[in-house]
């Protein structure tokens, strides 16, 4: 199993003692702000992982928090992963950040931590928002048999979390990247072998059901929108690929009615 971003996933212990304690609420566009603007106060690698991502802690001078720096860009024509070959492979930071903006759209900006984009060393790279106060990853929540206090509530997250990853197509979800909080929020992370040029759904058997809030964004979503939103991280053929699965995945819950419907994210 892939696992470069287990700089999120470290122990539990690990996680509570990030300096995140001097943070007030801060709006997402402060949060944006503050990764674009702070000073790195220390930085090392991960502990584990393979692809060069880096932790660091930053400070405005009054708040201090961490970020995780993700360097990764890569292209070949041709990629042998666990799925499988994939033709015009593409690993890269800017995907997180294109991850996020599309979840702003989406009334999922309490899913996916913010994610800028900022210069490393010489080095252009996504630098994204340490979630607070994370309880673990779900392969920790799993092996220990962790069971979530509202399981429908989880099970909502989670099928939010699936309709997603249709639409961005991504390849690499696994339980490393999913993360649940104090509170059981599910936080989505690593999105960087997301974004296929395909038309197709990935996966078309775990659209069982949609949030009606989120395929109400969906369907509201409009080309030139996507494009200054995410076109500084996306090709034209990502962007297009995006756009088509998404009249899909909106063509199949609509043609599914109520019945395939639910409620849980708050209005906006």
């Amino acid at each position: 199993m892939r696992r470069k971003l287990v700089l999120f996933v470290l122990s539990v212990p690990a996680l509570l003692a990030q300096s995140d304690t001097q943070a007030p609420q801060l709006t997402l566009e402060q949060k944006e702000e503050f990764l674009v603007k702070a000073t790195v106060k220390a930085a090392h690698g991960a502990k584990k992982g393979i692809t060069g991502t880096v932790r660091a802690t930053l400070s405005d001078g009054t708040i201090t928090h961490d970020a995780s720096i993700q360097l990764i860009d890569e292209e070949k024509a041709k990629f042998e992963g666990t799925h499988g070959t994939e033709l015009n492979f593409r690993d890269t930071y800017k995907f997180n950040i294109a991850a996020y903006r599309l979840g702003k759209l989406l009334g999922l900006s309490s899913r996916i931590p913010p994610s800028v984009e900022r210069s490393f060393r010489g080095t252009e790279a996504a630098w994204t928002w340490w979630v607070e106060d994370v309880q673990g990853d779900d392969i920790d929540r799993i092996k220990k048999k962790i069971v979530p206090p509202d399981k429908d509530a989880w099970s909502r997250q989670y099928i939010i979390m699936q309709v997603f990853d249709e639409l961005i197509f991504n390849t690499d979800r696994n339980a490393t990247n999913i993360l649940y909080d104090k509170d059981w929020r599910l936080w989505m992370i690593d999105h960087t072998r997301a974004f296929r040029v395909s038309t197709s759904l990935r996966t078309p058997k775990s659209l069982e059901k949609c949030d009606r809030l989120l395929l109400t964004k969906m369907k509201a979503l409009q080309e030139d929108t996507v494009r200054k939103e995410l076109g500084g991280w996306l090709r034209p053929m990502e962007i297009k690929g995006l756009l088509t699965r998404r009249d899909k995945i909106v063509a199949f819950f609509e043609k599914g009615g109520d019945a395939r419907l639910y409620d849980y994210l708050p209005p906006q």
